[in-house]
């Protein structure tokens, strides 16, 4: 029977040592008791996000619930897997409840304290779930984006269904891609993180399996089935970790039963060598100068296709914040070097410095309160100038807000485990071994993963795209 949440303390949170500054995890008055429901099913624990009307928006409330759960369960021999879901069809977590931040925001320093104080606890969650002890499941079925691609997008397994819609928005309400977005979006190929961080656009169904920002793809109807079958798993004290993940990856692949023959890879093939042409530069004017190129040099070879979508392109970058495109572009440059830890630490400090500044409040009242365009300051991209220090200040280290306080010492730089689609860093190192054709390529990665959905439409569209055949087809990568 499912457990509703219950507004209560909990002694795992304070018992931490050094961890997470107890006064913000406690209740606070008007916490919703029913906005998660947590249930057990032999070893499967879930979390069941729980305002559908909400579309599952993340707030504090429910924060201050999961987290104290979630460490409690991972001291326990009975819970094997955790699951992470949303309530109805619509969404798995439409990001967070940014509408309460600006109502903060606008009583001053106090308010905006209290801002700063979300993002801690939103935070220190998503680094639990990405250092979490034992595994993590995130059905990403339906919209998931912000602080819902912050629940998901570290856990080792990911699922997208035809219902999935990913983005993240932040740059169109006046703020940056956070929840981690510094450690992941970089560390996606080439400048397709880069691209998604300034445009916000949306990568639906299949195409977030392609991309690999999920593992799996399944029909959402699968999805109960999938649940009972994992609560089912039993793991002997022996095995590792590592092995329990590679059972729980090919139970899930037990449910896979295709991709949709009419959704292609979108963001592959002349679309995705566009954006690593425009999208390589440090600064927004370099970008920005490349798409109109890009634009040019389309309409000249009548290619219909590049030249509608470097047009929207740089239609969709100009309505966004300029401040907020100038700091995410800064942030995907130095952002691949910050660990996980640090990357939290440091999106703490700049979210607090956003919560001070116009953009973030006028973003939000505008687009998601009062539906009209927003007026932002600079108001356009021309009115900031490449000598401009703009986003310097928002990436100073500074004694206010003081260094986040995590709930575990775990630290990596880079994502211990790929159960989704072969990387273009994994395809370009066999390629560099200078023996392989396509064909026995594809092979190789179809033989290694056992024959993965996706597959080898992903190999051959990276070897497509970025390799040349030489001398007996033997494939040479291409640099540029």
């Amino acid at each position: 029977m499912p457990l509703r949440a219950k507004v209560l303390s909990h002694p795992q949170m304070s018992t931490q040592a050094s961890l997470a500054s107890p006064e913000i995890h406690k209740p606070r008055e008007g916490d919703e008791p029913a906005d998660v429901v947590f249930n057990s099913l032999y070893g499967l624990r879930s979390i069941e996000l729980n305002r559908p009307k909400k579309l599952n928006a993340l707030n504090g409330s429910m924060i201050r619930k999961i987290g104290p759960r979630m460490l409690e369960w991972a001291k326990s021999d009975m819970a094997n897997i955790v699951v992470i879901k949303g309530t109805g069809p619509r969404a798995f977590c439409a990001g967070g409840d940014v509408a309460a931040l600006v109502r903060w925001n606008a009583e001053g320093p106090k308010g905006q304290k209290k801002s700063t104080d979300y993002f801690a606890l939103e935070y220190q969650l998503d680094h639990l779930i990405a250092t979490y002890s034992k595994p993590v499941v995130a059905l990403m079925d339906g919209i998931t984006m912000g602080g819902g691609v912050g629940l998901s997008i570290h856990a080792p397994f990911r699922i997208a269904t035809e219902r999935t819609v990913f983005s993240m928005p932040e740059t169109t309400i006046g703020f940056f891609p956070d929840v981690g977005a510094s450690f992941f979006l970089p560390r996606m190929p080439g400048e397709l993180g880069t691209y998604l961080a300034l445009t916000s656009d949306r990568v639906t169904g299949a195409n977030v399996f392609y991309t690999g920002l999920a593992t799996h793809y399944l029909h959402s109807t699968s999805l109960p089935t999938l649940e009972s079958r994992l609560a089912e798993l039993r793991f002997h004290d022996s095995q590792s970790h590592e092995d329990r993940l590679a059972i729980i990856n090919a139970t899930i692949e037990e449910f896979c039963t295709g991709l949709p023959y009419d959704e292609p890879i979108a963001l592959g093939g002349e679309v995705r060598q566009a954006i690593d042409r425009c999208f390589k530069f440090n600064n927004v004017d370099d970008i920005i100068g490349a798409l109109k190129e890009e634009q040019a040099t389309a309409e000249k070879e009548e290619n219909a296709k590049l030249k509608e979508w470097a047009k929207q392109t740089l239609a969709t970058i100009r309505k966004r914040s300029p401040t907020s495109v100038h700091v995410t572009l800064r942030q995907m440059r130095i952002g691949r070097n910050w660990s996980i830890a640090e990357t939290f630490r440091r999106e703490h400090q700049m979210a607090a410095k956003f919560m001070k500044k116009h953009d973030f409040n006028e973003g939000v009242t505008a687009l998601l309160i009062e539906k009209r365009d927003a007026k932002w300051d600079p108001a356009s991209l021309e009115d900031i100038y490449t000598e401009d220090k703009i986003s310097e200040p928002f990436f100073q280290v500074d004694d206010y807000p003081p260094k986040l306080e995590l709930l575990n010492d775990k630290n990596y730089r880079e994502y211990q485990h790929n159960f989704g689609v072969p990387t273009e860093k994994e395809v370009e190192d066999l390629v560099a071994e200078g023996i392989y054709n396509e064909a026995k390529l594809v092979e190789y990665f179809m033989a290694k993963t056992r024959a993965k959905q996706g597959v080898r439409e992903v190999v051959s569209e990276i070897l497509k795209r970025k390799t040349l055949p030489g001398e007996g087809g033997v494939l040479t990568w291409l640099y540029s």
